[in-house]
């Protein structure tokens, strides 16, 4: 029989190496009371630890802290059988590495959605995967619009075992083309995006929607920032930061995001003309730039 235990409470004593969860025992959670909670995100984890210190610090704590963002660890481990409570085995057909077993995963779902009493069924399972869809700006705006948040599988190994994609995952996400040891820093990424959105995160409520790829902006990158001093190694800050004309500033800063961003990501350039967002001034302006260049 699996163990039907508690998922972990972030900063408690309890860790790998200790004590394990008391079945039964109720589930812990990252922020406060529950009723608070603007969004749940449930993280299949078989290391939860790693989320300790991701949760406790930086300006995005606030969003757990508060409880607008609810995170709670489930370990599928704990739903795993026998003695040894192993989640994983050698693949059929042979190869290097070991795949994830579908059954404590399976088990460790439905105590999940056992749980979930309001929106068992509306909060999406995702699988972080090479396989799925690229992280982007407009998916993590999606994620945060959601009244139900999701439920996280951070894989390991080689993946999991496909019968269980195959039933139970309903979204894939990647952070690139590149491979990460497990799914947990996909995660990761994924709620700390979604946490500086929330109301009241970060110190000021337009800081986000002046960030890269925003509707703000038009989704182009944003301009390069300076700070004191205003000569640093004998590089000054760009006069019009300086002028204290504020339209002139605005327009500064439009110029350098429209060549920062013909330059880096044209894509972002030619998908803003699709949408409208690049005005006849700000095309005289990419043209202006490309005949410097030539």
């Amino acid at each position: 029989m699996c163990r039907a235990s508690a998922s972990r409470w972030i900063g408690s004593p309890t860790t790998e190496a200790g004590p394990r969860p008391v079945p039964g025992s109720g589930l812990a959670l990252v922020g406060r009371a529950a009723h608070n909670t603007r969004m749940r995100f449930d993280v299949i984890t078989l290391f939860p630890e790693l989320f300790a210190p991701f949760l406790s610090s930086g300006v995005t704590r606030r969003a757990y802290e508060s409880g607008q963002v609810q995170v709670r660890l489930w370990n599928p481990r704990d739903y795993s059988e026998g003695n040894y409570r192993r989640v994983d085995d050698r693949p059929f057909g042979g190869g290097p590495g070991m795949v994830m077993l579908a059954e404590p995963l399976a088990a460790c779902l439905q105590a999940i959605r056992q749980e979930r009493t309001d929106d068992r069924q509306s909060a999406p399972l995702i699988y972080f995967s090479p396989t799925g869809e690229v992280l982007d700006q407009a998916l993590v705006r999606e994620s945060a619009a959601s009244a139900h948040g999701a439920v996280l599988l951070c894989g390991r190994y080689e993946g999991v075992d496909q019968r269980f994609i195959d039933t139970y995952v309903d979204r894939q996400i990647s952070l690139g083309d590149f491979v990460l040891s497990g799914g947990e820093i996909a995660a990761m990424a994924l709620l700390d995006a979604v946490a500086r959105l929330q109301p009241g995160v970060l110190g000021d409520a337009d800081s986000h929607a002046q960030d890269s790829f925003n509707p703000a902006l038009d989704g182009l990158l944003d301009c390069p920032h300076y700070t004191r001093p205003e000569i640093w190694q004998g590089q000054a800050v760009p006069a019009p930061l300086m002028s204290g004309n504020h339209s002139h500033i605005a327009q500064w800063r439009r110029h350098q995001s429209l060549s920062l961003t013909a330059q880096s990501r044209p894509e972002l350039i030619d998908q803003a003309r699709r949408e409208g967002r690049i005005s006849p001034k700000d095309e005289t302006w990419l043209q202006a730039g490309l005949e410097r260049l030539t």
